[in-house]
């Protein structure tokens, strides 16, 4: 088998585990943060300022998770650009199909 081939057989599989990966920990984080604002908003003894320190904290791991989802499908995506040049190049040598 091609190396090029069993090496974009590889990134793709390590695509799939990560985005499996990020779903899995971005549905634990927003479970948490249910059960977080879900006591918060029982708990009248919590000050305000303190509601709102955790909401702006909320939404800056929202932000950084979003920006790493990003970063990782950007680089997924040149990867990918990579492999479909390396493809077309070969495929324009002489005594290549």
């Amino acid at each position: 088998m091609d190396p090029k081939q069993i090496a974009k057989q590889m990134i793709e599989f390590n695509k799939t585990a990560f985005d499996n990966s990020f779903s899995a920990m971005s549905a634990l984080q927003d479970q948490t943060e249910n059960l977080v604002f879900g006591f918060l908003d029982k708990a009248a003894w919590f000050p305000e300022e303190g509601k709102k320190v955790i909401n702006d904290w909320v939404g800056g791991y929202k932000k950084g998770r979003e920006d790493m989802k990003s970063a990782a499908d950007e680089s997924y995506k040149k990867v990918a650009e990579y492999f479909a040049q390396a493809a077309k190049t070969e495929t324009g040598k002489p005594g290549k199909k």
